[in-house]
C-alpha cells in the first residue's frame, strides 16, 4: 500500500472509465468478493495489550489509566478504543489495492450531524485522527464490525444483526454505483443534509424512526459553541473562565505552578497565532478578530484518552462574543505500518488534509500547526471548534430497525467521502450488483466481533493482574 493519495488521483485521471472499471473487476480476482467473509487471527497476532501499551507509551501517564478504564467498560467502548489492533488484523490481510482516502476509525459514532460553514445540518464522518490513504474497504469493515458489536450490547438476535449490517453495506454499494456515473464535480458537491434522516428509501424505517430522527436533528442544532461556553465556564474573580472538573477538565491555572504556567500559556498563545496561518486567509482574519483568554487541558474520547488535547477560550467583542477551539496532538495514523507513512510530515496537517478531503463541507477553523512544549519535545497538533451543531448517536437506545435505518446513512455517508478520493467507478465494478460483498461483511462483522470480544477480555484480565492499571473514566 506504497500508493500516496496524489499518485492514485494521476493514475485515475490518465485512464478510460472502461479502463477504471476493468481494474476493479481485476482486483476480484487477487481478492474475491467473497474471501472478504473470512477472518482468521494470523499464526503470529501481536499481543493486543503489547498494543494498547505502545500506543500509551507517548500520552500523559496520568491519564492512561483513564483510557484502560474507559476501555473496560464494554466490549463497545473496547472496540472504540483498539483502532490500532484492528489495523494490525487488516493489515495482515490480503486487500483489493484499490485506495480511497480512509477515516481509519469509521465506527458508528464517529458519524454525526454537524454544521456546514454555511449553517445547514449534513451529516458526515467526524474523526480523522488516523486518516490516511488506504483499501477502502478497511473503513467498511470496521464500521460493519462496530454495528454488530453495538447490536449485541442491545440483544440483538443474529438474523437481526445480519440484517443491520446487510442494510448499511448494501447502501455503501448502491451508493457508489450512482457516484460512479455522476461527474466528477457532482460527486464533489454531494452532501448529505439532515433531510436525509427522514428520506431513507428502506422499508427498514418505520415512522418512529424518522421522529427520532427528526429530533436528533432539531437537539444538533442546540449544542452550539455558545451553550458549551455556558457549561464549561464560570465566572472566576470577576471574569469568564474555564471550570476545572478534574481530572477530565483542568484549566492550567490548577495544573502546574506559576512560572510553567506562564510557559504554557504563551506557548499556547503561539499556537493559536502560528496555526492560522494554515487557514484560508478569509478565515485567518476572523480568527485575528478573537483573543486567547483561558486554556484548559481536557480528557477525550476513548482512544484518544492520554493525548495532550486543549480547551482555548477565546473572546471577540467581549465575553458575551466567545469562541471555544479545541487543539488537539495527532500522532502518526495506526495505519501507517500497513498502508504506508503519510505524505505530510506534519501530523496535525496529515489529519486536516484527510478531513478536508473526505467531508463534504469542514470547519471554518480547522487548521494545524507544531508546537514545541515546555519539555523540549516537538509535537504536532490539529485545531478545530469544540462544539458547532453536533449530534452523536445514541445506539444504547436503538431498536433493530433503527439501527439498521442508522447503518444505511453511515454506509452512504462513507460511500460519498470515498468517491471524493478513491476511484468510484473501480470500486464499484470491485462491488458490482448483487450482494455477493454485503453477504461477506455480515459474516466478517460476527468474527471480528468474537475478536474484539477475546481482547476486551485480556485486558480486563491484564487489569485484574495488575499488568496494567485501570480507573474510573
Amino acid at each position: 500500500m506504497s500508493l500516496g493519495g496524489e499518485e492514485v488521483r494521476a493514475m485515475t485521471s490518465e485512464l478510460t472509465p472502461q479502463e477504471r472499471a476493468d481494474q476493479g473487476r481485476e482486483a476480484r480476482t487477487r481478492v474475491p468478493r467473497a474471501a472478504h467473509a473470512t477472518y482468521e487471527p494470523a499464526e503470529k497476532r501481536p499481543d493486543p495489550i503489547d498494543i494498547i501499551e505502545r500506543q500509551s507509551a507517548a500520552r500523559l501517564p496520568e491519564l492512561v489509566p483513564i483510557r484502560y478504564g474507559r476501555m473496560m467498560e464494554s466490549p463497545f467502548r473496547f472496540y472504540r478504543g483498539a483502532a490500532a489492533i484492528m489495523a494490525s488484523d487488516l493489515g495482515a490481510a490480503p486487500d483489493t489495492g484499490l485506495i480511497a482516502q480512509l477515516c481509519g476509525d469509521a465506527h458508528l459514532l464517529n458519524f454525526r450531524l454537524l454544521a456546514s460553514p454555511e449553517r445547514s445540518l449534513i451529516f458526515d464522518i467526524n474523526d480523522f485522527d488516523e486518516t490516511l490513504p488506504g483499501p477502502w474497504e478497511w473503513d467498511v469493515k470496521r464500521l460493519s464490525t462496530s454495528l454488530v458489536i453495538a447490536g449485541r450490547a442491545n440483544g440483538f438476535r443474529g438474523k437481526e444483526r445480519r440484517a443491520v449490517v446487510s442494510a448499511c453495506v448494501r447502501q455503501y454499494r448502491e451508493r457508489m454505483r450512482e457516484l460512479a456515473e455522476r461527474p466528477t464535480l457532482e460527486i464533489w458537491y454531494a452532501q448529505d443534509n439532515a433531510e436525509t434522516l427522514n428520506s431513507i428509501r428502506s422499508a427498514q424505517v418505520d415512522e418512529d424512526a424518522r421522529k427520532r430522527a427528526a429530533q436528533a436533528a432539531s437537539r444538533a442544532r442546540t449544542r452550539t459553541s455558545m451553550q458549551a461556553y455556558k457549561k464549561l465556564t464560570r465566572v472566576i474573580d470577576g471574569r469568564r473562565r474555564i471550570a476545572s472538573d478534574p481530572p477530565l477538565i483542568t484549566p492550567i491555572r490548577d495544573l502546574m505552578p506559576d512560572a510553567e504556567k506562564d510557559d504554557l500559556e504563551t506557548t499556547l498563545r503561539g499556537l493559536v497565532e502560528d496555526y492560522g496561518k494554515s487557514l484560508t486567509t478569509d478565515h485567518r482574519h476572523l480568527l485575528g478578530r478573537y483573543r486567547l483568554v483561558d486554556v484548559a487541558r481536557k480528557v477525550v474520547g476513548v482512544g484518544s484518552v492520554g493525548t495532550r488535547c486543549w480547551i482555548l477560550l477565546l473572546e471577540g467583542r467581549d465575553e458575551s462574543d466567545p469562541l471555544l477551539l479545541q487543539a488537539k496532538e495527532a500522532g502518526e495514523s495506526v495505519l501507517a505500518s500497513y498502508a504506508g507513512a503519510s505524505e505530510y510530515a506534519n501530523q496535525g496537517q496529515r489529519v486536516v488534509a484527510g478531513q478536508r478531503l473526505m467531508q463534504a463541507a469542514s470547519d471554518i477553523f480547522l487548521g494545524w500547526e507544531g508546537l514545541t512544549g515546555i519539555d523540549g519535545r516537538e509535537r504536532d497538533f490539529y485545531v478545530r471548534q469544540l462544539r458547532d451543531w453536533k449530534g452523536i448517536a445514541q445506539p444504547e437506545n436503538m431498536s433493530p430497525k433503527l439501527m439498521a435505518a442508522f447503518g444505511t446513512i453511515c454506509g452512504a455517508s462513507l460511500a460519498r467521502a470515498h468517491a471524493r478520493s478513491g476511484d468510484p467507478i473501480a470500486i464499484a465494478a470491485y462491488l458490482g450488483g448483487r450482494d455477493a460483498f454485503d453477504k461477506a461483511m455480515e459474516e466478517f462483522a460476527e468474527s471480528y466481533a468474537d475478536q474484539n470480544e477475546r481482547d476486551h477480555q485480556a485486558l480486563v484480565d491484564a487489569v485484574r493482574d495488575g499488568r496494567v492499571t485501570a480507573e474510573p473514566g
